[in-house]
């Protein structure tokens, strides 16, 4: 018996020194708010109340890339992006097709008389050194990387369209950058949600309409009559449209 007691004795000594055990809190995660389907019917009526919702390949219901909320996400970002740089490409095929160059020379050391004077968008495309080119799919390619990356993904809870300021902290750059890609100037920061989201639907809009008049523009060229009202006013295109580094290499 006193054999037990003092076994008893040397262990209520040792667990004295224990520290008692403590459930942890996990700290409440912030709540992430994605679009849902019913956020983009209220879209599409803005967009065109003619039409309003369309949607026959069920996006909006499909989990195709995680969740139904992180696939409408990947599929806005893709509309919101295209539309902007088919109207980019929209303007750029226009000002090439009539001519329209900078002042100052767009490369040193060689003469670029015949190249400038090339009007056919494309074979301009074609006629530029190689080295111009990877510097055009350079700089997209790093702008693609900037919008993963910077910011708030738009798979978790981002705002697809919006592109991330270049003074991000979460990814500092090597060397400051004065102005942002979007809104260098400072015009939109100030405008009210309701005019932002007017803006917003106007975009969605006229980025649509760039795209069918961009591939307006590259359907003429490759196959001369299939849009009848280019007839005659785009030049005819005998290379790839979809292959940027077919043309000549040198």
């Amino acid at each position: 018996v006193e054999a037990m007691l003092a076994a008893l004795a040397l262990l209520s000594a040792h667990t004295a020194f224990v520290a008692p055990i403590t459930s942890r809190v996990q700290p409440a995660r912030a709540m992430v708010t994605m679009e849902t389907k019913e956020d983009l019917v209220k879209i599409a009526e803005q967009c065109n109340p003619a039409v309003k919702f369309f949607d026959p390949l069920g996006i909006t219901e499909s989990t195709i890339l995680g969740t139904t909320e992180e696939t409408i996400g990947f599929f806005r970002e893709a509309e919101i992006k295209h539309g902007r740089v088919a109207m980019a490409a929209f303007v750029g095929y226009i000002a090439h097709a009539n001519a329209v160059r900078f002042p100052w020379p767009q490369w040193f050391g060689e003469d670029v008389s015949a190249i400038n004077a090339i009007t056919n968008p494309p074979e301009l495309w074609d006629a530029i050194p190689i080295a111009a080119r990877y510097q055009i799919i350079g700089l997209i390619g790093f702008l693609e990387f900037w919008r993963e990356v910077a910011g708030t993904h738009y798979m978790r809870g981002g705002k697809p369209g919006e592109f991330p300021s270049f003074k991000s902290a979460k990814v500092p750059l090597p060397h400051p950058v004065p102005l942002d890609l979007f809104d260098p100037l400072g015009f939109s920061k100030n405008k009210s949600k309701e005019a932002k989201e007017k803006g917003l639907i106007k975009e969605i809009n006229n980025g649509r309409l760039a795209m069918l008049g961009l591939f307006g523009f590259l359907c003429e060229a490759k196959i001369p009559g299939s849009v009848p009202a280019l007839s005659g006013i785009v030049q005819p295109y005998a290379g790839e449209v979809m292959a940027p580094f077919s043309g000549p290499m040198i």
